[in-house]
């Protein structure tokens, strides 16, 4: 299937802006991480995340006082948002782990939270989900999940010298690792919760990345067994357009996909609702 037929575009003319651009971005996103940090998710910080669905409309404002009057630990560090469709009246809590790192203290800590709304007496509610996490727990998700980001790059690299050339491996690490500061740039600006769910989306970008690179470099490793007496700039423009609808075939449909679990996709949480 072709969208672009006989496509000549310059891409390389706009080399230098897109990497101007690109630097602007990732280093406005350093300097947000390194000021503000990334948010973490309850696998990395640690603590519990409770999901409450309540019988009639309550505001997060509401949810958020009753915590700072009723809840023993108070509601400094504690996160209060709207959770999954509006008419369906959730409200998400998430506080950090407090006391003893035990099962039964961070399971007794769902139940302050809900003992601090019923006190509060802001309305009906019974519990959806709750999620809990120790902070042992979540510094070794932490360390496993920078492995898994690292093992990766040297894998590409790896795989991409053998498959063509040293040099085109460093070419695709360093694509990828722009890649990754890109998106973490993004995490950090919208102040998104870094969790497994994140780290399982960048390491399924770094895969799509990779593959996209695999296919344009085939296409200029061929293109310049062809095409010798063309300069090195000529031959990587008609590689990357001779691959555009390709790419954008391959981008759009995981665009796609995306966008249906952004819309239509709901939170997994580890215990099921009561019955």
């Amino acid at each position: 299937m072709h969208i672009f037929k006989d496509a000549n575009y310059d891409f390389l003319r706009w080399r230098w802006h897109a990497l101007a651009v690109s630097w602007v971005i990732i280093i406005t996103g350093i300097f947000t991480i390194v000021t503000k940090g990334i948010p973490k998710g309850v696998e990395f910080a640690g603590g519990t995340v409770v999901i409450e669905q309540f019988d009639q409309a309550v505001s997060v404002q509401q949810v958020r006082q009753a915590l700072d009057r009723n809840y023993a630990a108070g509601g400094q560090n504690t996160v209060v948002q709207t959770s999954g469709d509006p008419a369906q009246r959730m409200i998400m809590i998430r506080v950090p782990q407090v006391g003893a790192e035990s099962g039964a203290d961070l399971s007794r800590e769902a139940q302050q939270v809900e003992d601090a709304l019923a006190k509060a007496n802001i309305g009906a509610f019974h519990r959806q989900g709750a999620e809990i996490v120790g902070a042992t727990v979540g510094a070794e998700l932490t360390s496993k999940g920078l492995w898994a980001t690292a093992l990766s790059l040297v894998g590409i690299l790896a795989y991409l010298a053998f498959r063509f050339q040293f040099s085109f491996g460093v070419g695709a690490v360093i694509a990828t690792i722009h890649d990754l500061l890109i998106t973490l740039a993004f995490l950090a600006f919208f102040r998104y919760d870094m969790s497994l769910n994140v780290i399982a989306a960048i390491l399924t970008m770094t895969g799509y990345s990779t593959n996209d690179t695999i296919v344009i470099f085939d296409r200029i490793r061929e293109n310049m067994r062809s095409m010798r007496r063309d300069s090195l700039g000529h031959i990587i423009n008609a590689s990357v357009n001779q691959t555009l609808s390709r790419t954008i075939i391959t981008a759009g449909t995981a665009l796609l996909t995306s966008l249906a679990l952004f819309f239509f996709g709901g939170g997994a949480f580890s215990s099921p609702p009561p019955s």
